[in-house]
């Protein structure tokens, strides 16, 4: 099993979790955060600059079976990319073990309801 975790731009969430339903990654968690990137920009309000500093994204966080995550890399990658700065990053990270609370099943069959 692994964690995939990505911080993307707010305005792409609804297209991310779109995709990732579409692939059968039904459960997610996200917050919104915010962070200090490389880019330097400012805004205008007023006639008065602001620098803006702070950059607000959008964390997820999954965990899925070994097989789906190329594929729920690519489709983050595919829905989240604008070809500008500050698209965001995906982690991956092993899990060792997961248990359904109401259940008591464990590992990959924890994560997903039987059909």
């Amino acid at each position: 099993m692994k964690k995939i975790e990505a911080i993307i731009r707010k305005s792409r969430l609804d297209e991310v979790v779109e995709s990732l339903h579409s692939i059968g990654i039904d459960f997610l968690t996200y917050w919104n955060v915010t962070g200090v990137g490389n880019e330097k920009a400012s805004s205008i309000y007023r006639a008065t600059v602001y620098e803006t500093r702070l950059i607000e994204r959008i964390y997820l966080s999954f965990v899925c079976r070994e097989i789906f995550v190329d594929m729920a890399c690519d489709t983050i990658m595919n829905a989240a990319r604008t070809g500008e700065m500050g698209d965001g990053k995906i982690f991956i990270s092993s899990v060792d073990e997961s248990i359904r609370i109401r259940t008591g099943e464990k590992g990959p069959e924890s994560l997903y309801i039987k059909e």
